[in-house]
């Protein structure tokens, strides 16, 4: 066993590290549709400080992003929802 191997930590690279393939929650014939009034569905993707989630977090497509992201900033401009939270 060589200098190296020792210092290899528990469980280290026999494989990649695998990661699944997140589907869009927004896509798909049962999604629901993005709309500034459903303040409850935007609410899944703006943080507790009033940020939105960026999408490889939310795992929401690009297109549904910027659907999502228009909707976020004119539930705004309505007050409803916040600009941040302190």
């Amino acid at each position: 066993m060589s200098d190296s191997d020792q210092r290899r930590p528990v469980g280290f690279g026999r494989r990649p590290f695998f990661r699944r393939k997140k589907s869009c929650p927004l896509s798909g014939p049962k999604a629901p549709k993005i709309d500034y009034k459903d303040v409850k569905l935007l609410q899944r993707f703006v943080s507790e400080r009033g940020k939105i989630v960026p999408s490889r977090i939310s795992a929401v497509s690009a297109k549904q992003q910027r659907k999502l992201a228009r909707a976020v900033k004119r539930a705004r401009v309505l007050a409803l929802l916040p600009y941040v939270v302190k």
